[in-house]
């Protein structure tokens, strides 16, 4: 699964021309986020608007709801079974989105306990996960809500000791694929893939990301290079 990930512009982000998200979040001036948590307003790019990025709730409430207080907001969606479930398969043909991000984070069980680790592209570019939104309107005020679940699909080899799951990351080319609504189910297949380990790199981080009450630049380091930038 992905229950939390991280979403930062750096330099080198802002120098590559090529990166739509990375345009997008500087054109809307995102706010970083380092501990990206469901039920945040986050950055996403939807299919119907793809120069435009908007904030959703993480977390589906789906246009079929009866109140906005349901509990089950699934925040992620299986690939494998994305076109048997009735709440998702309408989606795939119709609301697509990339959630931008420049990481995520899951949790190893270990003899000591569970520790954090953070999965990011070698070059620490910023990427895209594939994602579905939905909106809901609450009857009585007409006020509209906006919500996203992120796709995951099987672990590959760099994520699996950790986790059997892991978020679909989408390259360059990918996400104007994704994004085509057009694109129908043997396409969808290519696509929702796990990402090459090969391009991927991991390593642990502070336990201080446990908590959604910390979100600052220091949960993505190296828990072996951070020493005391907590204080």
């Amino acid at each position: 699964m992905c229950g939390r990930y991280s979403v930062a512009v750096s330099v080198k982000d802002k120098n590559n021309k090529a990166s739509k998200v990375a345009r997008l979040l500087e054109e809307f001036q995102a706010p970083a986020r380092y501990n990206a948590a469901p039920s945040q307003l986050l950055p996403v790019v939807t299919a119907d608007e793809p120069e435009k990025l908007q904030l959703f709730s993480w977390g589906l409430l789906p246009n079929w709801a009866n109140d906005r207080s349901q509990t089950n907001k699934p925040i992620n969606a299986r690939a494998e079974t994305l076109l048997d479930k009735p709440s998702f398969r309408g989606l795939v043909s119709r609301r697509r989105c990339l959630v931008p991000a420049d990481g995520f984070y899951e949790w190893r069980k270990t003899a000591a306990g569970k520790v954090p680790y953070r999965f990011l592209l070698k070059d620490e570019a910023l990427f895209s996960f594939a994602g579905l939104w939905d909106e809901w309107t609450d009857p009585e005020t007409g006020e509209v809500t906006e919500s996203f679940t992120i796709i995951t699909t099987e672990a590959n080899g760099l994520v699996r000791p950790t986790h059997d799951r892991m978020p679909v990351i989408l390259s360059p080319d990918a996400e104007a694929a994704w994004l085509n609504v057009t694109n129908g189910s043997n396409m969808l297949r290519d696509l929702l893939q796990p990402f090459p380990a090969s391009e991927m790199k991991s390593y642990p981080v502070s336990a201080l990301v446990n908590s959604t009450a910390h979100d600052a630049p220091q949960l993505t380091v190296p828990v072996a290079e951070q020493g005391n930038l907590f204080g």
